[in-house]
């Protein structure tokens, strides 16, 4: 008889266990996620905060822009390209008096394609530089300075390259060099 009744606290005790857990398992998955994020967005923020602090203020410096952009790359790993005018350093940000500008590359077909983002410029003071392997951006004005170096991912024909500028946006097209084309003096192997 004892052992029968243990049997059945023990079973009662079980249901009970496996009925929490069943409903644990789906409803508490997304409170799991949610602590995470969290606790995730409570150290971003103290790292922020100690970061930032060690900054001279905006009215010594001008305005503080940091940004990033995370995308795919052709072999399916991460890429993350980061701009503004704060640069992480060992020592701590540094504020730069360039600002780096978001820019994004595309590679269509025959054509290399980069955007930037220039916001509260005219045309007339973009200066563009291409080489072979190499788009030089800048912009120096009293209000506005941009500066950024984009490696591109092919080999491009300089002199064709064509640039606009509309709401901000700057667009390069430039043209791939033919893949047969060898670029310097071929050298015999004795």
């Amino acid at each position: 008889m004892k052992l029968a009744r243990k049997a059945c606290v023990v079973k009662s005790l079980f249901d009970e266990w496996s009925s929490r857990r069943r409903r644990r398992w789906w409803f508490d998955i997304f409170d799991e996620f949610e602590r995470e994020f969290e606790r995730v967005e409570e150290m971003m923020s103290r790292i922020f905060e100690r970061e930032f602090a060690k900054l001279p203020s905006e009215k010594q410096q001008g305005p503080f822009i940091y940004g990033f952009s995370v995308t795919v790359g052709p072999d399916g790993k991460p890429v993350v390209r980061e701009f503004g005018n704060v640069r992480p350093t060992p020592k701590g940000p540094m504020i730069q008096e360039e600002t780096e500008p978001l820019v994004d590359v595309m590679d269509e077909g025959n054509y290399i394609k980069v955007y930037a983002e220039l916001p509260g410029v005219n045309k007339e003071d973009i200066k563009l530089h291409a080489s072979e392997d190499e788009l030089v951006i800048s912009v120096d004005t009293e209000r506005r300075k941009y500066y950024k170096e984009v490696k591109l991912p092919a080999r491009v024909k300089p002199d064709t390259a064509k640039a606009s500028y509309k709401n901000g946006v700057l667009e390069v097209k430039l043209e791939k060099l033919e893949k047969g084309r060898e670029r310097g003096t071929r050298i015999v192997v004795e």
